[in-house]
């Protein structure tokens, strides 16, 4: 179910928007009152389930997201129907940037778990930042980090055994947060952000079960051995 937010009650914390990462992750941070009286377009706001498709690569590229809660993958397709995930989008990650350069989206953003995003168009955002220097800043600033993002899976997730990978993406789930709790998604995505096989990841999550580095929570919930982990991601 969509539920239509003006801009000026996400950026005043009203309709709901108190704890948005439209608030907390400073996107629009930087506008005034001025600015509000250029902007007529609402934020959508919507829940999507797992499996659900945000966007396809090639579609032309209208809107920004921002993801609320859950997470995203951002998949390519190869020559051989096999697919490859580029890099995860969780909360406070914008995805869609392209959109602001009128370009089709390069990936398709597919689901993982229960998710809420906002969805607002590029052609807003374009206007504010060629206006509003503090924004721009911020949009580069997520450029850069999308590109660190990419860069971090080239060389942290595809190179090593697979018990190293296997440890590397773990930690980059709790990385910056406080617990040392994960949610992980199917065997077969985790193979496919890895370029692993299924069976090799499954059979890499067992062995870090038995060893203790993961303790089973509920489904696909475990508690991290960092320190471990950290040693099995470096060795």
């Amino acid at each position: 179910m969509v539920k239509n937010v003006t801009l000026r009650e996400a950026w005043s914390g009203e309709a709901d928007c108190r704890n948005c990462s439209l608030r907390h992750t400073v996107l629009f941070a930087g506008l005034t009152e001025a600015d509000f009286e250029k902007i007529h377009d609402p934020i959508d706001q919507f829940s999507l389930k797992p499996g659900a498709c945000l966007y396809r690569a090639g579609d032309r590229g209208e809107y920004l997201f921002t993801v609320r809660t859950g997470a995203l993958k951002l998949v390519q397709y190869l020559p051989d129907g096999s697919q490859r995930i580029v890099r995860l989008a969780r909360a406070t990650d914008v995805l869609g940037l392209e959109a602001i350069l009128e370009a089709p989206y390069q990936h398709e953003a597919v689901v993982l778990q229960p998710t809420e995003v906002c969805r607002f168009p590029a052609r807003v955002v374009k206007a504010l930042g060629a206006e509003n220097p503090r924004l721009h800043t911020e949009l580069m600033s997520r450029w850069q980090r999308a590109l660190s993002e990419a860069d971090a899976w080239l060389t942290e997730l595809s190179t090593g055994s697979a018990r190293q990978r296997v440890a590397r993406l773990l930690l980059r789930l709790v990385r910056d947060r406080e617990s040392c709790e994960c949610d992980l998604f199917g065997r077969e995505d985790m193979g496919a952000m890895l370029g692993i096989t299924t069976e090799t990841t499954s059979r890499t999550i067992a062995e870090f079960k038995r060893q203790g580095l993961l303790v089973d929570l509920s489904a696909n919930r475990f508690l991290l051995d960092i320190p471990n982990l950290h040693r099995v991601a470096e060795d």
